[in-house]
């Protein structure tokens, strides 16, 4: 038997293990979908300690959402729409967590059928769906006072320390090649962009809540006969945070139709309808706890998470490659140029963002 077949068989899955097989295309943890005899699919995952050092702070925080969720739906405090979230299984010592002998983390999450991720955006109601399913979300939530979850990543989106980290590492190589200096020369005109969201959230003038942390386009499920969005999955981020880098991570990944690794860097562009389709459904889920504040600065995390996720991706390339996987020299600094170039497209169209923002707060 592999490894993650001993591991299956170590959760009380409701039946014996079929088969094993790696599943998805994360970038962090290593994923595997395990079918049984009965049928039944579960997500299986192996936590990426080098990414998370404390994964146990990660089922914690699981554990507070999942009751958080489930005491509005027994009270009858939701929408008549309301998501699906993955449960997790205990294994047959009770715990809903293994460690292996190498000190690897596991854990079983509940396979949601009759669903399908999106490689892109295809339709305006599929961004329609997503503005719906994010929004949804965040209403859920909001309630839940942040200081009952973990950072699961501290500093994670935090842009003023990936900066000083980018300085410090670039400080020492110097540019060889003419992406390396285009990525060099983008992210220096833009220093003044890194601090925009933590000023706001030292100033007071923006609040924290609970967030996801992880809202691009493949996080979303949806059904296959309807084509709705039913679920919002990989929660291993949920933490304090600001809803802003949900919202700008979110419209990221989805508003950018040649996607993260495009062969032409060309083809990248901030895709306005898109946008609006997300933020006109997101805010329609939303207003009865979004402050003016937090619509003011919806242009800024539109333009910022962009710009700190090529921060990230460059950094890595300069570091040796250690935080997100590749299977290419040179992927990292490519990803980085993308999302540079999608933050170039993003501030081409500020006045229509902002006017596209405007137009989508609901009336009062």
């Amino acid at each position: 038997m592999t490894l993650e077949q001993d591991i299956a068989a170590c959760f009380d899955l409701g039946g014996r293990i079929q088969s094993v097989r790696p599943y998805g295309h994360g970038l962090i943890n290593d994923t595997f979908v395990v079918i049984t005899d009965t049928g039944r699919r579960v997500i299986l995952q192996r936590i990426n300690r080098h990414v998370f050092a404390n994964p146990e702070c990660i089922m914690e925080n699981l554990r507070v959402l999942m009751d958080h969720v489930n005491r509005h739906l027994s009270t009858g405090q939701t929408a008549a729409r309301e998501l699906k979230l993955p449960g997790m299984f205990l294994s047959h010592a009770g715990k809903d967590f293994i460690i292996d002998a190498q000190s690897g983390f596991w854990r079983a999450l509940g396979y949601i059928e009759n669903t399908r991720t999106l490689e892109k955006i295809t339709d305006m109601r599929q961004a329609e769906e997503v503005g719906f399913a994010l929004g949804r979300f965040h209403a859920l939530v909001h309630d839940l006072d942040p200081t009952r979850l973990h950072q699961t990543l501290p500093g994670f989106h935090d842009a003023p320390n990936y900066l000083a980290r980018f300085t410090l590492t670039s400080n020492r190589k110097t540019p060889d090649s003419a992406e390396l200096k285009y990525c060099f020369a983008f992210v220096e005109a833009r220093r003044n962009l890194a601090p925009i969201l933590e000023t706001a959230k030292r100033e007071r003038n923006l609040v924290i809540r609970p967030i996801h942390g992880d809202t691009k386009l493949d996080n979303f499920l949806f059904d296959i006969t309807t084509g709705q969005a039913v679920s919002l999955i990989d929660l291993d981020t949920v933490q304090p945070g600001l809803i802003h880098f949900d919202i700008g991570d979110c419209l990221r990944s989805c508003a950018n139709l040649a996607g993260e690794s495009p062969a032409d860097i060309g083809a990248v562009r901030f895709d306005l309808d898109i946008c609006r389709a997300i933020l006109r459904h997101y805010l329609a889920e939303t207003r009865s706890f979004l402050t003016q504040l937090d619509y003011e600065y919806l242009y800024d995390a539109i333009r910022l998470i962009p710009f700190e996720l090529g921060l990230r991706f460059l950094t890595d390339h300069l570091e040796g490659n250690h935080y997100f996987k590749t299977d290419r020299p040179g992927q990292n600094l490519h990803r980085a140029m993308v999302q540079f170039r999608l933050t170039a497209s993003i501030e081409g169209h500020a006045k229509e963002i902002k006017t596209i923002v405007a137009d989508s707060v609901p009336v009062t």
